[in-house]
Protein backbone atom coordinates (compact mmCIF):
# COMPACT_ATOMS: atom_id res chain seq x y z
CA UNK A 1 0.00 0.00 0.00
CA UNK A 2 1.25 3.50 -0.69
CA UNK A 3 1.74 6.02 1.92
CA UNK A 4 -1.23 7.83 1.11
CA UNK A 5 -3.34 4.33 1.37
CA UNK A 6 -2.58 5.75 5.67
CA UNK A 7 -1.03 1.88 6.37
CA UNK A 8 0.24 4.09 9.78
CA UNK A 9 -3.11 4.87 10.52
CA UNK A 10 -4.53 1.69 10.17
CA UNK A 11 -1.85 -0.35 12.33
CA UNK A 12 -2.64 2.39 14.66
CA UNK A 13 -6.47 1.69 15.05
CA UNK A 14 -6.01 -1.65 14.86
CA UNK A 15 -4.02 -2.27 18.20
CA UNK A 16 -5.86 0.24 19.82
CA UNK A 17 -9.30 -1.73 18.73
CA UNK A 18 -7.93 -4.90 19.81
CA UNK A 19 -6.14 -3.57 23.38
CA UNK A 20 -9.67 -1.45 24.31
CA UNK A 21 -12.21 -4.19 23.01
CA UNK A 22 -10.57 -6.51 25.54
CA UNK A 23 -10.90 -3.81 28.38
CA UNK A 24 -14.31 -3.23 27.43
CA UNK A 25 -14.92 -6.84 27.80
CA UNK A 26 -13.95 -7.17 30.84
CA UNK A 27 -15.69 -4.08 32.41
CA UNK A 28 -19.00 -6.01 30.86
CA UNK A 29 -18.34 -8.89 32.92
CA UNK A 30 -17.72 -6.91 36.14
CA UNK A 31 -20.40 -4.60 35.47
CA UNK A 32 -22.87 -6.17 33.66
CA UNK A 33 -23.75 -2.47 31.24
CA UNK A 34 -24.95 -2.82 27.91
CA UNK A 35 -23.17 0.08 26.86
CA UNK A 36 -19.80 -1.53 27.86
CA UNK A 37 -21.03 -4.89 25.20
CA UNK A 38 -22.20 -3.17 22.65
CA UNK A 39 -18.69 -0.94 23.07
CA UNK A 40 -16.90 -4.43 23.05
CA UNK A 41 -18.27 -5.39 19.71
CA UNK A 42 -18.08 -2.57 18.64
CA UNK A 43 -14.47 -2.71 18.84
CA UNK A 44 -14.17 -5.97 18.15
CA UNK A 45 -16.08 -5.22 14.58
CA UNK A 46 -13.84 -2.31 14.03
CA UNK A 47 -10.56 -4.48 14.87
CA UNK A 48 -11.80 -6.58 12.06
CA UNK A 49 -12.52 -3.91 9.52
CA UNK A 50 -8.76 -2.89 10.22
CA UNK A 51 -7.73 -6.53 9.30
CA UNK A 52 -10.37 -6.18 5.66
CA UNK A 53 -8.42 -2.56 4.74
CA UNK A 54 -4.96 -4.35 5.52
CA UNK A 55 -5.99 -7.67 3.45
CA UNK A 56 -7.58 -5.71 0.67
CA UNK A 57 -4.07 -3.08 0.53
CA UNK A 58 -2.30 -6.95 -0.11
CA UNK A 59 -4.64 -8.38 -2.37
CA UNK A 60 -4.70 -5.05 -4.84
CA UNK A 61 -0.41 -5.13 -4.91
CA UNK A 62 -1.18 -8.74 -7.01
CA UNK A 63 0.26 -8.44 -10.90
CA UNK A 64 -2.06 -8.05 -13.75
CA UNK A 65 -3.17 -11.47 -15.23
CA UNK A 66 -4.76 -12.17 -18.78
CA UNK A 67 -8.16 -12.92 -16.87
CA UNK A 68 -8.08 -8.92 -14.88
CA UNK A 69 -5.83 -7.20 -17.56
CA UNK A 70 -6.56 -4.24 -15.84
CA UNK A 71 -5.49 -5.60 -12.35
CA UNK A 72 -6.36 -5.91 -8.73
CA UNK A 73 -6.23 -2.41 -7.54
CA UNK A 74 -9.91 -2.27 -6.91
CA UNK A 75 -9.83 -4.89 -4.10
CA UNK A 76 -9.20 -1.95 -1.80
CA UNK A 77 -12.61 -0.21 -3.14
CA UNK A 78 -14.45 -3.66 -2.20
CA UNK A 79 -12.36 -4.76 0.88
CA UNK A 80 -13.87 -0.95 2.26
CA UNK A 81 -17.32 -1.89 1.30
CA UNK A 82 -17.24 -4.91 3.08
CA UNK A 83 -16.24 -2.55 6.56
CA UNK A 84 -19.37 -1.02 5.86
CA UNK A 85 -21.33 -4.06 5.72
CA UNK A 86 -19.70 -5.22 9.17
CA UNK A 87 -19.97 -1.81 10.93
CA UNK A 88 -23.97 -1.62 10.05
CA UNK A 89 -24.48 -5.35 10.89
CA UNK A 90 -22.28 -6.39 13.59
CA UNK A 91 -22.01 -2.83 15.15
CA UNK A 92 -25.04 -0.85 14.76
CA UNK A 93 -27.27 -3.62 14.66
CA UNK A 94 -25.89 -5.44 17.70
CA UNK A 95 -26.05 -2.20 19.48
CA UNK A 96 -29.35 -1.13 18.51
CA UNK A 97 -30.62 -4.72 19.42
CA UNK A 98 -28.82 -5.02 23.03
CA UNK A 99 -30.11 -1.11 23.73
CA UNK A 100 -34.09 -2.50 23.26
CA UNK A 101 -32.86 -5.78 25.94
CA UNK A 102 -31.54 -3.00 28.24
CA UNK A 103 -34.63 -0.45 28.25
CA UNK A 104 -37.27 -2.91 28.12
CA UNK A 105 -35.64 -5.44 31.14
CA UNK A 106 -32.90 -2.64 33.07
CA UNK A 107 -31.16 -3.49 35.75
CA UNK A 108 -28.59 -1.45 37.48
CA UNK A 109 -24.83 -1.34 36.51
CA UNK A 110 -22.82 -3.00 39.02
CA UNK A 111 -19.00 -1.82 40.16
CA UNK A 112 -19.48 1.28 37.79
CA UNK A 113 -16.11 2.15 38.28
CA UNK A 114 -14.71 -0.68 35.88
CA UNK A 115 -16.65 0.70 33.04
CA UNK A 116 -16.38 4.63 33.79
CA UNK A 117 -12.18 3.51 34.16
CA UNK A 118 -12.26 1.43 30.46
CA UNK A 119 -14.31 4.12 28.86
CA UNK A 120 -11.74 6.67 29.96
CA UNK A 121 -8.57 4.60 28.92
CA UNK A 122 -10.70 3.80 25.60
CA UNK A 123 -11.33 7.82 24.83
CA UNK A 124 -7.31 8.05 25.03
CA UNK A 125 -6.76 4.93 23.20
CA UNK A 126 -9.10 6.06 20.49
CA UNK A 127 -7.94 9.73 20.77
CA UNK A 128 -4.42 8.93 20.02
CA UNK A 129 -5.81 6.66 17.11
CA UNK A 130 -8.08 9.62 15.54
CA UNK A 131 -4.63 11.45 15.89
CA UNK A 132 -2.45 9.49 13.50
CA UNK A 133 -5.27 9.23 10.94
CA UNK A 134 -5.65 13.27 10.99
CA UNK A 135 -2.26 13.67 10.92
CA UNK A 136 -1.94 11.72 7.65
CA UNK A 137 -4.89 12.65 6.23
CA UNK A 138 -3.21 16.29 6.35
CA UNK A 139 -0.66 14.96 4.46
CA UNK A 140 -2.61 14.24 1.18
CA UNK A 141 -5.95 16.06 1.82
CA UNK A 142 -3.92 19.67 0.21
CA UNK A 143 -6.59 22.19 1.06
CA UNK A 144 -9.98 20.60 1.22
CA UNK A 145 -12.04 20.53 3.84
CA UNK A 146 -12.45 17.41 5.70
CA UNK A 147 -15.93 16.35 4.09
CA UNK A 148 -14.72 17.30 0.99
CA UNK A 149 -11.95 15.01 1.69
CA UNK A 150 -13.99 11.72 2.77
CA UNK A 151 -16.20 12.41 -0.37
CA UNK A 152 -13.36 12.99 -3.14
CA UNK A 153 -10.49 10.74 -1.54
CA UNK A 154 -9.90 7.77 -4.15
CA UNK A 155 -7.69 6.26 -1.72
CA UNK A 156 -10.40 4.39 0.84
CA UNK A 157 -8.75 3.46 3.98
CA UNK A 158 -8.36 6.68 5.24
CA UNK A 159 -11.81 8.35 5.45
CA UNK A 160 -12.58 4.84 6.84
CA UNK A 161 -10.38 5.14 9.45
CA UNK A 162 -11.21 8.35 10.49
CA UNK A 163 -15.52 8.13 10.31
CA UNK A 164 -14.75 4.70 12.43
CA UNK A 165 -12.58 6.22 14.66
CA UNK A 166 -14.57 9.97 14.75
CA UNK A 167 -17.77 7.64 15.28
CA UNK A 168 -15.86 5.54 17.93
CA UNK A 169 -15.06 8.80 20.54
CA UNK A 170 -18.40 9.55 19.73
CA UNK A 171 -19.95 6.53 20.82
CA UNK A 172 -17.57 6.11 23.77
CA UNK A 173 -18.48 9.90 25.38
CA UNK A 174 -22.42 8.08 25.18
CA UNK A 175 -21.61 4.84 26.48
CA UNK A 176 -19.94 7.18 29.21
CA UNK A 177 -23.07 9.41 29.64
CA UNK A 178 -25.37 6.53 29.75
CA UNK A 179 -23.19 4.70 32.30
CA UNK A 180 -22.65 7.73 34.24
CA UNK A 181 -26.68 8.75 34.54
CA UNK A 182 -27.57 4.57 35.13
CA UNK A 183 -25.18 5.03 38.18
CA UNK A 184 -26.61 8.49 39.08
CA UNK A 185 -30.24 7.64 38.86
CA UNK A 186 -29.99 4.28 39.96
CA UNK A 187 -31.97 3.27 36.95
CA UNK A 188 -30.67 1.30 34.06
CA UNK A 189 -32.78 2.45 31.29
CA UNK A 190 -30.10 5.51 30.57
CA UNK A 191 -27.94 2.49 29.95
CA UNK A 192 -29.94 0.85 27.38
CA UNK A 193 -30.60 4.58 25.67
CA UNK A 194 -26.63 5.22 25.61
CA UNK A 195 -26.41 1.72 23.97
CA UNK A 196 -29.68 2.58 21.45
CA UNK A 197 -27.55 5.82 20.52
CA UNK A 198 -24.31 4.04 19.81
CA UNK A 199 -26.09 1.95 17.29
CA UNK A 200 -27.71 4.45 15.83
CA UNK A 201 -24.48 6.61 15.17
CA UNK A 202 -22.48 3.04 13.82
CA UNK A 203 -25.68 2.53 11.33
CA UNK A 204 -25.07 6.45 9.82
CA UNK A 205 -21.48 6.28 9.76
CA UNK A 206 -21.72 2.68 7.87
CA UNK A 207 -24.89 4.34 5.11
CA UNK A 208 -22.15 6.92 4.48
CA UNK A 209 -19.12 4.93 4.33
CA UNK A 210 -20.81 2.39 1.96
CA UNK A 211 -22.17 5.01 -0.05
CA UNK A 212 -18.66 6.63 -0.83
CA UNK A 213 -16.74 3.08 -1.65
CA UNK A 214 -20.07 2.48 -3.67
CA UNK A 215 -19.14 5.03 -6.13
CA UNK A 216 -15.72 4.16 -6.35
CA UNK A 217 -16.50 0.72 -6.89
CA UNK A 218 -18.63 1.87 -9.94
CA UNK A 219 -15.69 3.91 -11.07
CA UNK A 220 -14.95 7.16 -10.50
CA UNK A 221 -13.33 9.71 -13.00
CA UNK A 222 -10.02 11.48 -11.99
CA UNK A 223 -10.03 14.66 -10.46
CA UNK A 224 -10.95 17.84 -11.91
CA UNK A 225 -6.98 19.35 -11.35
CA UNK A 226 -5.47 15.76 -13.05
CA UNK A 227 -7.85 16.02 -15.80
CA UNK A 228 -6.62 19.76 -16.47
CA UNK A 229 -3.43 18.44 -16.12
CA UNK A 230 -3.69 15.57 -18.55
CA UNK A 231 -5.01 17.99 -21.02
CA UNK A 232 -2.52 20.68 -21.01
CA UNK A 233 -0.13 17.96 -21.35
CA UNK A 234 -1.29 15.84 -24.54
CA UNK A 235 -1.33 19.20 -26.37
CA UNK A 236 1.74 20.06 -28.62
CA UNK A 237 0.69 22.83 -30.33
CA UNK A 238 1.82 20.96 -33.36
CA UNK A 239 1.22 17.60 -34.12
CA UNK A 240 -1.29 17.45 -31.42
CA UNK A 241 -3.59 20.43 -31.72
CA UNK A 242 -6.10 19.79 -29.61
CA UNK A 243 -8.24 17.02 -27.22
CA UNK A 244 -11.48 16.31 -28.94
CA UNK A 245 -13.11 14.57 -25.75
CA UNK A 246 -11.28 12.55 -23.02
CA UNK A 247 -12.64 9.62 -19.98
CA UNK A 248 -10.59 8.86 -17.62
CA UNK A 249 -11.32 6.32 -14.83
CA UNK A 250 -9.22 4.79 -11.86
CA UNK A 251 -8.45 1.40 -11.71
CA UNK A 252 -7.57 2.03 -8.13
CA UNK A 253 -6.49 4.43 -5.81
CA UNK A 254 -3.52 4.94 -7.51
CA UNK A 255 -3.76 3.28 -11.18
CA UNK A 256 -5.68 5.73 -13.47
CA UNK A 257 -6.75 5.08 -17.33
CA UNK A 258 -7.07 7.63 -19.90
CA UNK A 259 -8.86 7.57 -22.96
CA UNK A 260 -9.04 10.37 -25.73
CA UNK A 261 -9.78 11.09 -28.85
CA UNK A 262 -7.29 13.87 -30.00
CA UNK A 263 -6.86 16.23 -33.37
CA UNK A 264 -4.18 15.87 -35.31
CA UNK A 265 -3.06 17.56 -38.50
CA UNK A 266 -4.76 16.19 -41.34
CA UNK A 267 -1.67 16.37 -43.94
CA UNK A 268 0.46 14.43 -41.41
CA UNK A 269 2.04 11.26 -42.36
CA UNK A 270 1.19 7.89 -39.68
CA UNK A 271 4.49 7.91 -38.61
CA UNK A 272 4.57 11.55 -37.36
CA UNK A 273 0.89 10.65 -35.59
CA UNK A 274 2.80 7.54 -34.19
CA UNK A 275 5.46 9.77 -32.37
CA UNK A 276 3.10 12.55 -31.47
CA UNK A 277 0.87 10.06 -29.79
CA UNK A 278 3.91 7.96 -27.72
CA UNK A 279 4.98 11.90 -26.74
CA UNK A 280 2.18 12.60 -25.95
CA UNK A 281 1.82 9.72 -23.34
CA UNK A 282 5.16 10.60 -21.44
CA UNK A 283 3.79 14.00 -21.08
CA UNK A 284 0.68 12.82 -19.65
CA UNK A 285 2.45 10.34 -17.00
CA UNK A 286 5.16 13.34 -16.49
CA UNK A 287 2.24 15.23 -15.54
CA UNK A 288 -0.09 12.74 -13.68
CA UNK A 289 2.26 9.73 -13.15
CA UNK A 290 -0.84 7.63 -11.78
CA UNK A 291 -1.97 7.68 -15.39
CA UNK A 292 -0.23 4.23 -16.24
CA UNK A 293 -2.98 2.86 -18.93
CA UNK A 294 -3.49 5.25 -21.88
CA UNK A 295 -5.34 4.84 -25.28
CA UNK A 296 -5.40 8.26 -27.83
CA UNK A 297 -6.83 7.75 -30.89
CA UNK A 298 -6.12 10.07 -33.33
CA UNK A 299 -8.84 11.99 -35.49
CA UNK A 300 -9.20 15.11 -37.61
CA UNK A 301 -11.08 17.75 -35.81
CA UNK A 302 -14.46 18.93 -37.38
CA UNK A 303 -15.46 22.68 -36.61
CA UNK A 304 -18.55 21.72 -37.78
CA UNK A 305 -19.19 18.75 -35.83
CA UNK A 306 -18.73 20.31 -32.59
CA UNK A 307 -20.52 23.42 -33.17
CA UNK A 308 -23.45 21.07 -33.82
CA UNK A 309 -22.52 18.94 -30.43
CA UNK A 310 -22.33 15.46 -32.39
CA UNK A 311 -18.93 14.79 -31.10
CA UNK A 312 -18.49 11.68 -30.14
CA UNK A 313 -18.18 10.85 -26.36
CA UNK A 314 -21.03 13.11 -25.77
CA UNK A 315 -22.32 9.97 -23.45
CA UNK A 316 -20.49 6.75 -22.79
CA UNK A 317 -21.40 4.30 -25.39
CA UNK A 318 -22.69 6.59 -28.25
CA UNK A 319 -21.82 5.82 -31.39
CA UNK A 320 -19.30 8.02 -33.87
CA UNK A 321 -20.94 10.45 -35.74
CA UNK A 322 -20.85 11.40 -39.07
CA UNK A 323 -17.78 13.25 -39.94
CA UNK A 324 -15.41 11.98 -37.20
CA UNK A 325 -12.42 9.76 -37.57
CA UNK A 326 -12.46 6.35 -36.46
CA UNK A 327 -8.87 6.30 -36.04
CA UNK A 328 -6.51 3.53 -34.65
CA UNK A 329 -6.07 3.22 -31.01
CA UNK A 330 -2.61 3.60 -29.80
CA UNK A 331 -2.15 2.41 -26.06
Amino acid sequence: MSASGGTKAIVAALGANLAIAVAKFVAFLFSGSSSMLAESVHSVADSGNQGLLLLGAKKARREATPQHPFGYGRERYIYAFLVSIVLFSVGGMFALYEGYEKVTNPHAIESWYWPVGVLVFAIVAEGFSFRTAIKESNETRGSLSWKEFIRRAKAPELPVVLLEDFGALIGLVLALGGVGLSVATGDGVWDGIGTLCIGALLIVIAIVLAAETKSLLLGEAAGTDQVEKIKAAVVDGDTVTRVIHMRTLHLGPEELLVAAKIAVQHDDTAAEVARAIDAAEARIRDAVPIARVIYLEPDIYSEAAAAAGTSPGKAPGGAPSPGSGTGASHG
